[in-house]
This record gives C-alpha cells, sequence and structure tokens, in this order.
C-alpha cells in the first residue's frame, strides 16, 4: 500500500493552458520510467488550474521523485507556464483501494 503522496496545484499562466495540459501529459512517460512512483496522475481542475497527484510507498520513493527527472522538468518550465511557483504538498494516505 502506498503511505506517502504528493499533491502539486498548478495555476497556468493566461495564454499557457494547452502548453501546461501538453507538458503535464508528456510527463506520463517519465512517470513511467521512475521505479518508485507507482501511482501518477496529471489533473486538469479548470480552465487555468491544474495539479499532480503522485503516491509512493514509503518516504525514500518520494524524495526520489522530488529529485527526479519530472520535478527537474517542472521547475524549469514554471516561471514560462506557470502564474506562481508550485506549491508542493506531502500528505499521508490512510487508505486506498486501487486494483491488484
Amino acid at each position: 500500500m502506498s503511505k506517502v503522496a504528493l499533491y502539486v496545484p498548478l495555476e497556468a499562466k493566461p495564454g499557457k493552458e494547452a502548453d501546461v495540459a501538453a507538458f503535464l501529459e508528456a510527463g506520463l512517460s517519465l512517470a513511467r520510467q521512475e521505479p518508485t512512483t507507482p501511482i501518477w496522475f496529471a489533473l486538469r481542475l479548470s480552465e487555468n488550474t491544474f495539479g499532480v497527484f503522485d503516491a509512493f510507498e514509503n518516504e525514500a520513493g518520494r524524495e526520489a521523485h522530488l529529485r527526479g527527472p519530472i520535478a527537474q522538468a517542472l521547475m524549469a518550465k514554471a516561471g514560462e507556464l506557470l502564474a506562481k511557483p508550485p506549491a508542493i504538498h506531502k500528505i499521508d494516505i490512510l487508505a486506498d483501494k486501487l486494483p491488484r
């Protein structure tokens, strides 16, 4: 079971909504390459609000993800695409229901 997670809300700059969506869709290929990231979602919450939710079996997996290629790519593009810096929320998972 996943024990820890990240939730990162993202607000696109005006006119950059399609670019943020494309960036997040492309992130799936990077997420698939991270063995310690078993659960990864790119979300669209409104026209200009997006987010990422991912879950990990332990803190080591979460920290590896935060140092990995998705986080690096996001921080490199943040100034160009986002209205404000990403807020990274570290959360604990109390229970889950996932296919096994």
